[in-house]
């Protein structure tokens, strides 16, 4: 194993990168960033907390969801999940995050880093209705940097190509969290509703 310790080491195997790709960040949104957030549907969420442990939290919803507050901020809505809360734990120690836009069928993403906070109320809420259900909480995003991500990962990966998807050979939910979390006392079947598309239709929106 060769391991690669400095930076130096780094451009020395990596190159530098061109003029284009160095001078692509920007720190405030265009009318082309406000486009894309208004079309896309789904965003992962980059946080860490104090000590350098990491999270990536997918969130989703209806094109649109996250909302641009001004032009150098956004605010993401939060929905019902497991209450863990892994994220908003990491903003309330360590602000900075980082979120990917993705739109189906597009092979770029737009790039958004920044610091967070977390807020309650605010007046762009009633805009983040949804199903009649209004978000209890966001992460409302002070940007500090912002840019469009290239295509090539999407297109090794063929991502949007399902005659390039791998042959699917894994259990649906319920067995998966049989299988890896042995503590957990339901049986499949109980897990199998539990995890059905109607139960979670119904717990989109609604806390219990």
């Amino acid at each position: 194993m060769s391991e690669i310790t400095t930076a130096a080491e780094l451009r020395e195997l990596l190159g530098e990168p061109n003029h284009r790709a160095a001078t692509k960040e920007r720190v405030a949104l265009h009318s082309r960033d406000r486009q894309w957030i208004a079309t896309s549907p789904f965003v992962v969420l980059a946080t860490s907390d104090a000590d350098g442990n990491c999270d990536a939290s997918p969130k989703g919803d209806p094109a649109g969801f996250v909302q641009v507050v001004d032009d150098r901020t956004i605010a993401i809505p939060e929905r019902p999940g497991n209450r863990r809360a892994d994220g908003y734990l990491n903003i309330l120690a360590n602000p900075h995050v980082g979120v990917i836009f993705l739109i189906p069928g597009r092979n770029e993403t737009l790039r958004i880093n920044g610091r967070a906070r977390l807020v309650r109320d605010a007046p762009y809420f009633d805009d983040m209705i949804v199903k009649g259900h209004r978000p209890v909480l966001a992460v409302e995003v002070a940007i500090e940097q912002i840019f469009f991500h290239c295509a090539k990962a999407f297109m090794r990966s063929s991502l949007w190509k399902p005659q390039g998807w791998p042959v699917d050979e894994l259990p649906g939910p319920a067995r998966l969290a049989k299988e890896v979390q042995p503590h957990i006392t339901e049986s499949v079947e109980q897990l199998e509703q539990y995890y059905s598309p109607e139960t979670y239709e119904k717990l989109l929106y609604e806390r219990r």
